[in-house]
């Protein structure tokens, strides 16, 4: 699924004192097939966007009640915004939320916390069951959950009588996102997915959303404040700041802005860092800021130019 937004604006507890603008005039396309990063730095508004990808927020336009405010005379009326993903209008009061949110997984940060059930399987099953286009057969939903465990890389037959809270936190949080891929989403976002783990485990979790990007949802969306996450997994990456977008670009052509993005309060990758400041010195490394095509570079460097 292709997902467009053009003049996308949100702020939160519109038309009182306490009004919030969290977007402003947002424009952004991620193509079907990417595994795409969004960065910001804490209240940039990339958490706001990606909440509006399976409708948790809304667009005002699509809700029952709206109503366009005529402009005044004179006035210039502000675009339309837009908001499409796949064949998903969220502009549009018609458009079936309940579809979208069964074709658009998201992943939570810390969604091992938002276990509940009883067993792993009743756990899993959950979001099958409410998400159907039509209540499921028993066999169906024991299917559904078996592949989804499975994809996650549990053993089904282990672990679908535990109680999830007698997992590991590794465990937990392969659970809670085999939870949402049980519907086979087209889109599957994630909110820090690597957060609180270990080297280790951030390498699992990133290998696991890897496979489940080959296998079974065509598009990932990760929004991270690791930078070196985002140069080593993501094909684009957008950068949010104050509520607007200010770049989109591969990482290997994103990390160069290297002032820029400190000045967002953001850092650069560490292979970025040390490719930037072998350049101050003379030494040009032409590499995509994945720590293996740095090592790679390094070593085809003449002997008398390698690193020591």
């Amino acid at each position: 699924m292709r997902i467009r937004a053009e003049h996308l604006s949100y702020t939160y507890n519109a038309d009182t004192p306490f009004a919030a603008h969290a977007l402003h005039d947002v424009t952004l396309t991620i193509e079907e097939g990417e595994f795409f990063g969004i960065i910001g730095h804490t209240g940039s508004g990339k958490s706001t966007f990606v909440q509006h990808l399976n409708g948790l927020l809304r667009v005002p336009s699509s809700m029952k009640k709206y109503r366009r405010k005529k402009p005044k005379k004179g006035e210039i009326p502000p675009p339309e915004p837009v908001l499409q993903v796949g064949q998903f209008d969220l502009t549009d009061k018609k458009t079936d939320f309940r579809a979208l949110r069964r074709s658009v997984g998201t992943v939570f940060q810390y969604p091992e916390y938002q276990l509940f059930a009883e067993t792993v399987f009743e756990d899993v099953a959950f979001g099958y069951r409410n998400f159907a286009e039509k209540k499921p057969m028993e066999h169906e939903t024991q299917e559904a959950v078996k592949e989804a465990i499975e994809m996650v890389g549990l053993n089904y037959g282990e672990v679908r009588g535990m109680s999830p809270f007698e997992l590991s936190g590794g465990q937990k949080r392969r659970v809670a996102i085999a939870g949402v891929i049980v519907t086979r989403p087209a889109v599957l976002v994630l909110d820090e997915p690597a957060a609180g783990l270990d080297p280790l485990g951030k390498q699992e979790v990133m290998d696991l959303l890897h496979r489940i990007h080959r296998e079974w949802c065509r598009t990932v969306v990760i929004v991270s404040h690791d930078m070196d996450e985002i140069a080593e997994n993501c094909t684009h990456a957008a950068v949010f700041s104050d509520g607007e977008v200010k770049y989109v670009l591969p990482p290997r052509e994103l990390f160069r802005h290297e002032k820029e993005l400190l000045d967002m309060g953001l850092e650069l990758p560490l292979v970025a860092k040390l490719c930037l400041s072998l350049e101050r010195q003379g030494i040009a490394i032409d590499c995509d800021f994945t720590e293996e095509d740095f090592i790679r570079k390094v070593l085809a460097l003449p002997r008398q130019m390698r690193i020591c």
